[in-house]
């Protein structure tokens, strides 16, 4: 026997982060195809069909969509490159911590942000957005850019509060969303919610390794990005609108990337939206289920206060000062096969975060409840009882 090999449990580990997520089979196995040379005219097929896909999902037929070899932070940059002008500002909603990093990877770029505030364990002020923009009267803020779902804290805002918002101005301002947590286990409508730019990355709801950024843009911000931003090139929308691989790149083309997502996006099309996003709820609302249990104990509760702001994508389960959730990550990742995510920014040492978005079932988030059941039953965390069996009564009756 080789003793240089490392031992392994047996069976395998839940990952409960909000991602990187589970990578379907179908879609690793797509994503270990033989490379081919650029000029093999399956390459431009592949990249036509991931184009006309994300459309699809994105419900935008018209707009451009550009993919990047990065992730979400990546993506950040390339908006900002694109509408980032020395004679505008851009408005970045306070929804949390991400809101707050992109905020201030913005003004790395020496670009002029202003922020909204932000309440803990609530959705996006929308009247700060348009107290913002009334005050605005010189127009110039070039656009409002808001996250979807913050990971951060679980919490999902109303989009479509924020373009009536807009509207109610007057503002020209563009409208920008960060699905990168939401798309593929929320709702997202990007023409019916006037959202101008939205972007994204392929390791949450897309099912696939992270490594994959988008930007979809449609014509009013492509225009506007022509006319007002500041030189750039890696990152344009300009030098990539075009049917050259390699320019629509700026190099080679992530190809084992783009393989696995055309096959994510017809596992996607294959189930059908309506059901992937009511698959996600209902095991969101299962997971919620069981904290709200746990929380009789007072140890734990939900750190959303929101009623309608609990996001799809992962829940964000707070803990009583003196509680060391990175310990009990530790011991549910390490004991119980359960890795789950902790808290960031603010919420570092506050929450633990538990996932379940992407390729994810009913069987799957149980498992993952009874393992940090377990975890924290070693922990000496107290709990309430019926955790479980909340879940299971909530998946037993909105399961079709």
């Amino acid at each position: 026997m080789n003793s240089s090999i490392t031992p392994r449990l047996p069976g395998i580990r839940f990952v409960h982060s909000p991602g990187p997520t589970r990578v379907p089979d179908e879609v690793m196995h797509a994503m270990q195809r033989p490379m081919t040379d650029l000029a093999d005219p399956r390459v431009a097929a592949l990249i036509v069909a991931c184009e006309k896909g994300m459309k699809e999902l994105l419900n935008s037929p018209s707009s451009d969509v550009y993919f990047y070899a990065s992730n979400g932070h990546g993506v950040w940059e390339a908006v900002a490159a694109n509408l980032g002008s020395d004679n505008h500002s851009l408005l970045i909603a306070g929804s949390g911590h991400f809101s707050d990093q992109w905020a201030i990877q913005t003004q790395g770029l020496g670009l002029s942000v202003i922020r909204t505030p932000h309440q803990d364990g609530q959705r996006i002020d929308v009247s700060a957005i348009e107290a913002a923009l009334k005050a605005d009267t010189a127009h110039r803020i070039s656009a409002v850019m808001a996250v979807h779902t913050d990971t951060a804290s679980g919490m999902t805002s109303d989009l479509a509060a924020i373009r009536q918002a807009i509207d109610r101005t007057g503002h020209p301002a563009l409208y920008v969303v960060d699905v990168v947590a939401s798309l593929a286990a929320a709702p997202f409508d990007m023409d019916a919610l006037g959202v101008d730019v939205c972007l994204g990355s392929s390791q949450k709801g897309l099912m696939m390794p992270p490594g994959l950024g988008f930007v979809a843009a449609n014509a009013k911000a492509f225009a506007w990005s022509i006319q007002h931003a500041k030189p750039r090139f890696y990152w344009s929308w300009q030098e990539r609108k075009t049917d050259n691989q390699s320019a629509k790149f700026c190099g080679t083309p992530p190809l084992a990337h783009l393989a696995g997502l055309e096959v994510s996006l017809g596992l996607l099309k294959a189930e059908g939206l309506e059901a992937v996003h009511a698959r996600h709820q209902r095991l969101g609302g299962a997971v919620q289920a069981a904290v709200r249990c746990w929380a009789t104990a007072g140890a734990v509760k939900l750190h959303c206060k929101d009623p309608l702001g609990f996001s799809t994508s992962v829940t964000a389960v707070e803990v009583s000062p003196g509680i060391d959730p990175e310990a009990l990550r530790v011991v549910a990742r390490e004991k119980f096969q359960v890795a789950m995510a902790g808290g960031l920014g603010p919420l570092a040492g506050r929450v633990f975060r538990i996932g379940h978005l992407g390729d994810m079932n009913e069987p799957m988030i149980l498992g993952a409840l009874a393992g940090i059941e377990a975890a924290m039953t070693v922990q000496k965390i107290p709990y309430g009882p019926n955790g479980m069996a909340a879940a299971i009564a909530y998946l037993a009756q909105h399961t079709p």
